[in-house]
């Protein structure tokens, strides 16, 4: 399946609907996050779901753990709607997830999409049971579900029983590469016993998350050739600031150039203080800036370096992201295409007008000893010059009539 992207292509997978969202098939890669509140109360996690859902998490999941959370869940995605945001909700089940689904049907028929975990759902002879009861109610409300392996949750059993196998052939193999089968095994037999109980694979999305890129890379391209179920993509703890971001992105970049990946969450640890939503910022920035899909302008600021001492190309670059940002959603629902917009800010002669003339906007901003004087570019054509203590106000003026007279407005 051709994605439109250089010569990538897809991994064909059985598409999965998750209330107005589509995860696989033909579908654009999906975005998706997860709340860090305590489900069970109702305001903050309503509060949180918004935002995510306003920075553009398709999808977001919640952790239903107890009760007290499971009886929150209905309000959560009624106070939801009343705000206009429809996002679906996906229910994080660890332990007693049977339980809690059949004695709150409301947080069952609110959920659009339940998480089972096989290395917990169940121990020994009860795992079946429950596995199935958790899989009987999603049957009952049609609800997809995600088969969601951990490395640090694994079935012990089946790990324990692979490990003794290995440890007794001529040629044993790596204890990494072991786990990683108990992974894949653990996946692809719950989803067999899924399809058993009635379940199709279009209801079935798979994850075998690990917290090692190579470990990352290696399990999903042997999962990906070993099934057609819709796979999400993610590390299960990348860490904290840049270390979280460049682990993320290294390991699913590689994944998703081969097309494999039909969801994404970036597991971002918040710094202390920190906004949950750059999760989802960094995993549409990842999509974008691999050509695969499109969420808001991209802005081309260069790095800086002896020729741009003055900081006023930064501060121009960083304001005029900002204000892209606030504008997208008024501008996504007003205009068709705006997200495609590329503007670049750049701080000297060397690569500005270049750089400016590959851009739908361009400027660039004097470097040091250059004359006081900011070019601007429109569709690769010098338009104006730009001078004084105003050009960032400018600027600005000329980014939003640009929106308004280059992209078809909607009725």
């Amino acid at each position: 399946m051709e994605n439109g992207v250089g010569d990538i292509r897809r991994r064909e997978s059985v598409p999965v609907k998750v209330g107005n969202v589509t995860i696989g098939g033909a579908a654009p890669i999906v975005v998706q996050s997860m709340t860090n509140t305590d489900t069970s109360d109702i305001d903050s996690t309503t509060e949180q779901v918004a935002q995510l859902a306003e920075a553009g998490s398709e999808i977001v999941r919640i952790t239903v753990d107890r009760e007290e959370s499971a009886a929150a869940v209905p309000y959560i995605r009624d106070a939801l709607l009343k705000r206009g945001i429809d996002v679906p909700l996906v229910g994080d089940f660890h332990y007693i997830g049977h339980k809690l689904l059949t004695k709150f049907p409301d947080c069952a028929e609110a959920l659009a999409k339940y998480r089972i975990n096989p290395g917990n759902v169940g121990f020994r002879e009860k795992r079946d049971t429950q596995f199935s009861t958790m899989i009987e109610v999603a049957l009952k409300y049609d609800r997809p579900v995600r088969i969601g392996v951990n490395w640090g949750s694994l079935d012990q059993d089946l790990l324990t029983d692979l490990m003794d196998r290995n440890a007794g052939s001529e040629t044993p193999r790596e204890t990494n590469e072991i786990t990683r089968e108990a992974m894949i095994q653990s996946a692809l037999m719950s989803a067999e016993r899924a399809q058993d109980l009635g379940m199709g694979p279009e209801k079935i999305i798979i994850s075998c998350k690990v917290s090692e890129v190579q470990d990352l890379i290696c399990v999903y391209k042997d999962l990906a050739q070993r099934c057609n179920y819709a796979l999400h993509l993610g590390l299960t703890e990348a860490g904290m600031g840049s270390k979280g971001i460049v682990a993320s992105t290294a390991g699913m970049a590689v994944l998703l150039q081969q097309g494999i990946g039909d969801t994404i969450r970036v597991s971002l640890t918040p710094e202390p203080g920190g906004d949950r939503t750059r999760e989802v910022i960094v995993a549409q920035e990842m999509l974008q800036t691999m050509g695969l899909r499109s969420f808001l302008p991209l802005v081309t600021a260069c790095p800086g370096c002896g020729r741009t001492t003055s900081t006023v190309f930064q501060e121009l670059a960083n304001k005029i992201q900002l204000y892209i940002r606030k504008q997208m959603p008024e501008w996504r629902e007003n205009y068709d295409g705006v997200e495609n917009m590329v503007v670049a800010v750049m701080g000297c002669i060397v690569n500005g007008p270049g750089e400016s003339k590959h851009a739908n906007l361009g400027i660039s901003l004097p470097g040091t000893g250059e004359e006081p004087a900011a070019p601007v570019f429109i569709d690769g054509e010098k338009a104006m010059t730009l001078r004084g203590k105003g050009i960032a106000e400018e600027f600005q003026r000329i980014v939003d009539t640009y929106v308004d007279t280059h992209y078809e407005k909607r009725i």
